[in-house]
């Protein structure tokens, strides 16, 4: 104890540059050294799996997750066998079927498993997505119309649909069938779809409520297969392989930023490794053109292909994505992948304009910095983009963030917010839609979407503040990096990275291993272009370590790195480093905390 009430946090860092306490996670001893026996684990990786909440009797099926052994009864969820038999009968009857998909990753990832399905049933399955600026998020009655009128018999909904009580309400008057397929968290009474597919659903069982909607969609397909083999509905090609199509719903999991436990973590784990061979062309495409390489993992699926999927649906054309992942025409694929390139350039254009003009009002104009929360506002910033800036701004500030972009024109402010762990942002969202400061509002803790009018900023800005402020206060005082284990420079190497990976995936529920290197000397730093720092570290062991930090060259962080000026804690994951065939690691850096500052 430092002042006899107290814990010291770990090396003693009670704040760090960044603002946070670092200490231990929290592991039993004696669960430590039993999964240590029982599995043939270090001290320090068994501790990591102990610490993740991993009982004795999950050991096993966390470091190997299959499916065999964590497959849910597809019946379990509420509303499947009724959407089963609806999909069925229409396959059977030949109605025109159309999948109504969102515009993100999610989305796309559950539509183009559903068009494989149907096309390897002999039928052809087209898509809609909405544009996200003139249509906004979900279905709308002008677009269940438009898709009558075209023909449409049945729409399926997936990653979106269980909130959309007018539209399908619109649908039941103009003889349209809808079934919905989504994992969003549902309040009140649910649509009355002719059937309803959400773990989230009050009165599901399934116990599955973290999957994405790429996840259920997969519960779907073998769902389909069974009821399809029942009613002797198969194809002379024989039962559709779904597990050609895991990589679509890890894709789904992971960049849905979905908790990686139990099935869904199978799911994720399973998809990398179909994933890992390319054969989906859009996927094989995307790596092309974004040069990317080698078995598949986490990082490319949320950090290579997840944001040139997301980006058609973001500042370009909503359905690319979706067209990318259902085709099976390499040359369409190469050019579908091309655009989306092009459109995620672009995109980071757009998002680092918007996010510099936000941290200058935030630090030379708005005088918002030390309030519980940030609402930054100003004209003509893309919707497509204001999420990405929130989250980014999140990090940076340590606290809930809301972005609008304003349309002068039409009188209304989109915004997007990102919250802290601790810090319910949805559910004041939600009240201040009740207290009739919002056009439209909802979403979850974490992350939140609103429309309000331009003339109610300042006072929504005013109701958030206040509503959010114990939380804030509460959560901040609270804020830790957890770390797994102590290193040294000399003794992080590939076999130590490789050691922990067999906790990979990683991910919300199974965070990446977070290492801590006391007294290092950081040396030959260097400010890279986006506001990056690299650099090396040495410590009391003799060796060095490469590392970078992102983002962050006008940080404490970055400035400390840059500075100088004696020995640093340093807490960071390690990445393996493979420049010319060197196999070796580097820490991505996640904080720095001065022992001058720390102790005392």
């Amino acid at each position: 104890m430092a002042d006899g009430s107290q814990p010291l946090g770990y090396l003693g860092v009670t704040r760090s540059l960044s603002g946070r306490l670092w200490r231990e996670r929290a592991a039993d001893p004696d669960v430590v050294r039993r999964h240590q026996h029982a599995h043939s684990l270090s001290e320090p990786l068994a501790r990591a799996l102990t610490a993740r909440g991993v009982g004795l009797e999950q050991g096993a099926d966390y470091l190997n997750p299959t499916l065999k052994a964590l497959f849910p009864d597809p019946s379990s969820f509420m509303g499947m066998d009724q959407a089963v038999d609806v999909l069925l009968d229409a396959l059977k009857r030949e109605r025109k079927v159309v999948v109504f998909a969102d515009y993100d990753v999610d989305g796309a990832s559950s539509a183009a498993q559903l068009v494989r399905w149907w096309r390897a049933m002999g039928a052809e399955l087209p898509i809609y997505v909405p544009d996200r600026v003139t249509e906004g998020y979900g279905p709308s009655p002008a677009a269940f119309r438009r898709l009558r009128e075209e023909g449409a018999d049945l729409v399926v909904t997936v990653d979106c649909g269980a909130a959309a009580h007018d539209a399908i309400a619109c649908a039941a008057e103009i003889g349209l069938e809808v079934v919905v397929i989504d994992h969003h968290l549902m309040r009140g009474e649910p649509p009355k779809a002719a059937a309803l597919v959400n773990p989230n659903q009050a009165g599901c069982t399934s116990g599955q409520g973290v999957l994405a909607a790429a996840g259920v969609t997969f519960v779907l397909l073998a769902a389909l297969n069974r009821e399809a083999r029942r009613r002797g509905m198969l194809p002379e090609t024989g039962e559709p392989d779904i597990r050609q199509w895991l990589d679509l719903a890890a894709m789904g999991a992971i960049c849905d930023v979905t908790p990686l436990t139990g099935f869904n973590r199978a799911l994720a784990a399973q998809g990398l490794k179909v994933m890992s061979a390319w054969r989906n062309p859009g996927l094989k495409a995307l790596l092309d053109v974004a040069k990317g390489q080698g078995p598949a993992s986490t990082f490319h699926a949320g950090f290579i292909l997840g944001p040139r999927i997301n980006a058609g649906g973001r500042i370009g054309r909503a359905d690319l994505g979706a067209r990318l992942l259902s085709t099976d025409d390499p040359e369409e694929a190469r050019l579908l992948a091309e655009q989306l390139d092009t459109l995620n350039a672009s995109r980071k254009v757009v998002e680092q304009e918007v996010q510099d003009a936000a941290v200058h009002l935030i630090e030379h104009e708005s005088n918002q910095a030390e309030a519980p929360m940030l609402l930054i506002a100003a004209d003509g910033w893309h919707p497509g983009v204001i999420g990405i800036v929130a989250g980014r701004l999140r990090e940076r500030y340590r606290k809930p963030v809301v972005v609008v972009g304003v349309d002068r024109e039409a009188d209304v402010g989109k915004g997007s917010g990102r919250s802290q762990p601790g810090v319910n942002l949805g559910r004041a969202v939600q009240a201040a839609f009740d207290e009739g400061l919002l056009m439209a509002g909802g979403g979850h803790a974490m992350a939140a979407g609103l429309s309000v009018r331009p003339a109610n900023i300042p006072e929504l800005r005013a109701f958030l503040c206040e509503r959010l402020a114990a939380e804030a206060e509460v959560a901040s005082a609270e804020e830790a990096l957890e770390i797994d284990a102590l290193v040294t420079a000399g003794g992080c190497d590939r076999t130590l990275h490789n050691d922990f990976q067999r906790l990979a995936p990683f991910g919300p529920g199974n965070p990446e291993p977070l290492f801590a290197l006391a007294d290092a000397r950081v040396e030959r730093p260097t400010a890279l272009r986006g506001g990056h720092v690299r650099c090396e570290l040495m410590d009391g062991s003799g060796g060095r370590l490469k590392a970078i930090a992102w983002r962050c060259e006008d940080t404490e962080v970055g400035r400390r790195l840059l500075g100088g000026g004696g020995a640093v804690h340093v807490a960071g994951r390690l990445k393996p480093d493979d420049w010319q065939g060197r196999a070796g690691v580097q820490l991505e850096i996640e904080d720095v905390a001065d022992p001058r500052r720390t102790l005392g």
